[in-house]
């Protein structure tokens, strides 16, 4: 498959060489590539049909970006000895092998393997070098036009975080990639265009970050696969260790082919050891029982950009039901989930009561930290205020001790993004402070806990950017927050919440607004008093029971979760 005849590209503007990295995988933006492990890559080849049973000579498969090699040189590998079977000449497999990959150094040190690869099946060396060279492709992935379908597309595609990409190829890469949707990750693109190249009979396995299964950013990469593709089998990974290096990257396995979803194997790996991995295609096929491998058949998959809840049929039976019963906690139109204040230099902004500003200028400020217990501590911290009433930056000149304060930090908060965009108001905070806020009651409910902490502000505090706040006007909130400190609405945000390593979960607005609740004028007189004040006391098993009844439930199956509430 020559790179002169049958691929090109189209570079409509300067790729910086810092622009991003990508190999096999990145770690968080580190630009350190880490590897899958082999027999993690033996899987993958496997659930994608790439395997020694079949002709692969007749097979044509895609690499999206192949780093250091480590799912090429197995799969190339496998097509040798399938040549050798087949009586195929390896100078007639060409077009069987595409690998990408943009770094040049990964490039040279693939090409050298895939060489030593062949010469090791009795290829000489000018023909190894040919088909090397053939096989491995210099370039971005995702500006190659003129691709083939490929019957099988493998990989890890890279994490690179989109504000990590030049501004100019970021522009560019949104208006190819429907799914580039928000702050999403640059391999939700590798995602839809390999998709895009998949033959009608294809199949794609990749091994990467689970995010965009359950988050907003993944909602047009989910809406574009439940529209033309079906998913054969997931398989979640978030407690094993897949990677040759220890990283934090929540992975999943997902195999799809066209056409549309009917039933799904879901498994579930413990630690992804070479005995759990061999036990996957036994589990989904003939229902073998394999230590440390869990696989459930989902009868219907989601559908439209809904987010996939990876528990269990049953879980999913119950989310539904509930479902099917309740609004959401938004859907009343009085009733608002928001997120607290991000300054974008919290040194700078966030003062106490001694610094020298006018004081209609500061704003009573609630922490995370500053929450324990469901009790909310005064810590006498103030944020500052750049905006007048009608929404607008307030005039430096109308301030003249707030002037002064900022001008002290100028160098260091014009170097923020924001600022950077709007230089006349070099001293803006990212978010708007709303003065009117604090007076409000709202529930408060941190960003990152194991369970739903709930506290009660009756009307003191701004809350800051790691906090949740939750106002209604239909409802009693020392209630309200009842309901949210239960295990049921719990439940709610732990079927679609990103789980973090040691369970905790990112209570993020778009989860929460995902809770169901009842009513309030279903709800009984005396059960929202028992609820009130079990809230108040910081009685959770009560507050368990009592959510059951409000709900119409007898119980809810079991999930695991660290309950962080006491």
């Amino acid at each position: 498959m020559s790179s002169s005849s049958q691929f090109s590209f189209q570079l409509p503007i300067a790729v910086p060489a810092d622009a991003y990295h990508y190999g096999e995988r990145t770690d968080g933006g580190s630009h350190g590539v880490v590897l899958t492990k082999p027999h993690v890559v033996e899987l993958i080849l496997d659930l994608a049909g790439y395997t020694l049973e079949r002709n692969l000579t007749s097979l044509q498969l895609l690499e999206p970006s192949c780093g250091k090699g480590a799912f090429l040189v197995p799969a190339v590998e496998r097509l040798l000895i399938s040549a050798e079977r087949q009586g195929v000449e390896f100078s007639e497999l060409r077009n069987n092998i595409a690998a990408y990959d943009i770094d040049e150094q990964h490039v040279v040190a693939t090409r050298a393997s895939i060489v030593s690869i062949l010469l090791a099946h009795g290829a000489t060396i000018g023909l190894a070098s040919a088909l090397a060279n053939s096989w491995i492709i210099q370039g971005d992935f995702l500006l190659a036009l003129e691709t083939p379908r490929f019957d099988v597309i493998v990989g890890n595609p890279p994490y690179v975080r989109i504000e990590q990409i030049s501004p100019g190829l970021q522009a560019e890469y949104r208006r190819r990639y429907h799914s580039l949707y928000d702050r999403a990750d640059l391999y939700v693109a590798f995602i839809e265009r390999s998709l895009q190249l998949l033959s009608q009979t294809g199949v794609l396995s990749f091994i990467c970050a689970d995010r965009w299964t359950a988050n907003k950013y993944g909602a047009p990469l989910r809406q574009i696969l439940s529209a033309s593709f079906r998913l054969d089998s997931y398989v979640d990974l978030h407690t094993a260790s897949p990677f040759e290096s220890e990283v934090i990257a929540y992975p999943s396995i997902f195999t799809i082919r066209r056409g549309v979803s009917s039933r799904v194997h879901v498994v579930k790996l413990a630690t992804a050891s070479e005995t759990e991995c061999a036990g996957v295609l036994p589990a989904i096929g003939t229902g073998m029982t394999v230590p440390g491998v869990v696989c459930e058949l989902y009868d219907a998959w989601f559908q439209g950009d809904e987010p996939w809840v990876i528990s269990s049929p049953r879980h999913l039976a119950v989310l539904r039901e509930l479902e099917s019963r309740f609004e959401t906690l938004e859907a009343d139109g009085e009733t608002r989930v928001g997120i607290g204040v991000a300054t974008g230099c919290d040194k700078v902004y966030i003062v106490d009561e001694n610094v020298e500003v006018e004081s209609d200028r500061r704003v009573p400020l609630v922490m995370r930290e500053d929450i324990a217990c469901g009790s909310i501590r005064d810590a006498r911290r103030f944020v500052l205020n750049m905006f007048g009433a009608d929404g607008k930056i307030v005039s430096l000149a109308d301030y003249p001790a707030l002037s002064r304060y900022v001008e002290n930090y100028r160098p260091e908060i014009s170097r923020r993004h924001v600022a950077q965009k709007n230089r006349a108001s070099w001293f803006r905070t990212i978010d708007r402070v709303y003065p009117e806020l604090v007076s409000r009651p709202k529930l408060l409910i941190p960003d990152i806990a194991g369970s739903n902490e709930v506290a009660y502000d009756e009307g003191r505090f701004h809350p800051h950017h790691n906090l949740y706040f939750v106002t209604s006007r239909t409802w009693d909130l020392e209630v309200l927050g009842g309901l949210l400190s239960s295990r049921v609405a719990l439940f709610f945000v732990w079927s679609y919440a990103v789980r973090m390593r040691g369970g905790y979960l990112r209570f993020q607005a778009q989860y929460l607004r995902r809770i169901r609740v009842p009513q309030p004028t279903s709800l009984a007189n005396e059960l929202q008093t028992r609820i009130r004040n079990a809230f108040r006391a910081r009685d959770f098993v009560v507050l368990d029971a009592l959510a059951l009844e409000a709900y119409a439930l007898n119980d809810l199956p079991a999930f695991d979760f660290v309950d962080t509430r006491r």
